[in-house]
């Protein structure tokens, strides 16, 4: 009797690519492409995933992981004397060994509620600061971190998503949505918020793709153009700007490339669609993956 193969969860990062991603790679192997991300696949990619959130005017940058993506990210949106407002079991709040805090920028925990941020504590805590005499003594809440899916395979609604975004505005704050696993959220059945949706509420998000089937590489996306003035002059300050840009081109190229009858981001656990609305084309091993996962890490 053969033994039966196990499918490893152990972490995200067991395996190389798609092989789809390997042979697109291989074949511009030798084209002549301009550097940091100037080249026409990353170009491409840009096109496409503005395309995929209906956001004609986005700003997309590649950078290298999810952590450069964070830290830099909320690093530009926010004033020297400015937080952010996580949960306390977020991924700056515990597995970014103060990424976030070496870039100045103190993380500021709230109680995380199946993993989630509630707008109701956001509202509470930037009106607790506002009321406060003290409050030029203090970090002042100047964004809301999440992501999506949670550190424990949780999933925001578009209505929690939307309170969220009622709750920055109100408060002058910005919404930032970590995408690391993203497209396993916008393929999980119960899910019912799109990349439009994000391109929308969101000030910024960055799409995953180290772990959803690239080798490297994170698509930030700012929906309206200007968000963060000479992002890329502070993507190559914090050492998260990719030389051969093309790399993280060609993959989000790939990865957003129509396949099969649909338009749909390839991975090795699923075809995972990624376009403006979700569906129901998540796989078992995808389906495991966006369960409650209390020890989920990066």
């Amino acid at each position: 009797m053969t033994a039966e193969k196990r499918l490893p969860f152990a972490s995200d990062y067991q395996q190389g690519a798609h092989p789809r991603i390997l042979e697109r790679l291989a074949a511009a192997n030798m084209e002549a492409n301009a550097g940091y991300g100037m080249d026409v696949h990353s170009e491409d990619a840009r096109k496409l995933i503005r395309a995929a959130c209906n956001a004609p005017q986005a700003e997309v940058h590649f950078l290298v992981g999810g952590t450069q993506a964070n830290a830099v990210t909320i690093d530009a949106l926010l004033a020297q004397w400015q937080g952010v407002v996580a949960a306390s079991s977020g991924h700056v709040s515990v597995h970014e060994a103060g990424a976030i805090e070496a870039c100045g920028h103190k993380v500021i925990q709230l109680p995380q509620r199946d993993g989630k941020l509630e707008a109701a504590d956001v509202d509470a805590l930037a009106t607790s600061w506002e009321q406060d005499e003290n409050r030029e003594h203090m970090v002042m809440p100047g964004l809301a971190y999440i992501s999506q899916p949670t550190e424990y395979g949780t999933l925001y609604s578009l209505r929690e998503l939307t309170a969220l975004r009622a709750a920055c505005d109100k408060h002058d704050m910005r919404l930032y949505v970590d995408g690391a696993r993203l497209a396993y959220a916008l393929a999980a059945p119960s899910n019912d918020v799109t990349l439009a949706d994000l391109a929308r509420l969101a000030d910024a998000f960055y799409i995953g793709g180290t772990k959803c089937g690239a080798l490297l590489g994170e698509a930030v996306v700012f929906p309206k153009p200007g968000t963060c003035p000479h992002f890329f002059t502070l993507v190559k300050r914090r050492g998260a700007l990719l030389a051969k840009g093309m790399v993280a081109g060609i993959q989000f190229e790939t990865l957003f490339s129509a396949g099969e009858s649909r338009g749909r981001l390839v991975t090795p656990v699923a075809s995972l669609c990624i376009r403006s609305r979700p569906t129901r084309c998540l796989s078992r091993w995808t389906r495991s993956a966006t369960q409650r996962c209390p020890h989920a890490s990066r």
